[in-house]
C-alpha cells in the first residue's frame, strides 16, 4: 500500500488521538463499575463501556483502511521527530489509563463523594472526547472524506447521550453527598429560614392589602353618607321653597277676593244714599 498522502496523514493524527481516549477509557470504565453501588448508574457505565470499546474497534478500522496503525508509534510519513513524539504520546496514555484505575478508587471522603468524583471525571473525559470527534468530522468534511465523517458523527452523538446523562447524576450525586455527610440541621436550617421568610413576606402582604381595603372601603362610605346628606338638604330646601310658594299664592287670593267683597259692600252703600 503506498504511503498515506497529506490529507490521510492528518486524519490518521486524529483518529488516533480519539482512538488513544477510547482506550483510556475503557480501563477508567471499569474501575468506576466495579465502585459504582447505584444499579441505573452502573448500568448506564456498562453500556458506555461496550460503546467505548466499539468505539475503539471502529476507529481502528478506519485508521487501517487510511493507511495507518492504530496507537502504534510513528505515523506513516512522518519525519524521526514525529515519530519519538507519538511514540512519547503512546506510552503516556498507556500509564494513564493504568494509573486511572487505582487513583480513582481512593478519591473522595466517602461512598458518595467518591461516585460524584468519578461522574465529573466522566463528564469531562465525555467533553474531550466530543470536541475531538468534532474536529475528526469537520477535518474529514472539508477535504472529503464522507466515510470518516460518517464514522465521526455517528461516535460524537452517543458521546454526547452519555454526557446528558452524567448532566442528570451529578446534581444527584452531590444531593447525596450533602445527605451522607452533613446533619440534618445543618442542611435543614437553610430552608426553614427561607420558608420562615417567605410566609412571613406573605403575611405582611396580605396585612396591607387588607388595611388598603379597609381604608378604601371606608372613604367609599363616609362619601356615600356625605352624598346623601346633601341630597336630602337639597330636596328639603326644594319642598320648603314649594311650600313658601303656595302660602304666598294663597295670601295673594285672599287679597284679591276681599278687595272685589270691599267694592260690592260700597256700590251698595251708595245706591241706598241715592235712594
Amino acid at each position: 500500500m503506498a504511503d498515506p498522502n497529506a490529507r490521510d496523514v492528518k486524519l490518521i493524527q486524529y483518529l488516533n488521538e480519539a482512538y488513544g481516549k477510547e482506550k483510556q477509557l475503557e480501563t477508567s470504565l471499569q474501575a468506576h463499575i466495579s465502585m459504582t453501588t447505584r444499579p441505573p448508574y452502573k448500568k448506564r457505565l456498562q453500556q458506555h463501556l461496550k460503546e467505548t470499546k466499539a468505539h475503539g474497534r471502529q476507529v481502528e478500522r478506519r485508521i487501517k483502511k487510511l493507511g495507518g496503525k492504530a496507537d502504534a508509534g510513528p505515523l506513516p510519513g512522518g519525519s524521526a521527530v514525529a515519530e519519538v513524539a507519538d511514540a512519547a504520546q503512546t506510552v503516556v496514555r498507556k500509564g494513564a489509563a493504568l494509573a486511572q484505575g487505582p487513583v480513582h478508587a481512593v478519591r473522595g471522603t466517602g461512598e458518595q463523594e467518591k461516585l460524584l468524583k468519578n461522574a465529573k471525571t466522566e463528564y469531562q473525559d465525555e467533553a474531550e472526547e466530543i470536541a475531538t470527534y468534532t474536529a475528526i468530522e469537520t477535518l474529514a468534511d472539508t477535504v472529503g472524506d464522507k466515510e470518516t465523517a460518517q464514522l465521526a458523527k455517528g461516535i460524537r452523538r452517543e458521546e454526547e447521550r452519555m454526557a446528558k446523562f452524567l448532566e442528570k447524576q451529578i446534581p444527584m450525586l452531590t444531593k447525596a453527598v450533602a445527605q451522607d455527610e452533613i446533619p440534618a440541621e445543618l442542611r435543614s436550617s437553610s430552608s426553614s429560614r427561607r420558608r420562615s421568610s417567605s410566609r412571613s413576606s406573605s403575611s405582611s402582604r396580605s396585612s396591607s392589602s387588607r388595611g388598603s381595603s379597609s381604608r378604601g372601603s371606608s372613604s367609599r362610605s363616609a362619601g356615600s353618607r356625605t352624598s346623601a346628606s346633601k341630597g336630602s338638604s337639597s330636596r328639603g330646601g326644594s319642598s320648603r321653597g314649594r311650600s313658601a310658594s303656595s302660602k304666598s299664592s294663597g295670601g295673594s287670593s285672599s287679597s284679591r277676593s276681599g278687595s272685589r267683597s270691599g267694592g260690592g259692600r260700597s256700590s251698595g252703600s251708595r245706591a241706598r244714599s241715592s235712594r
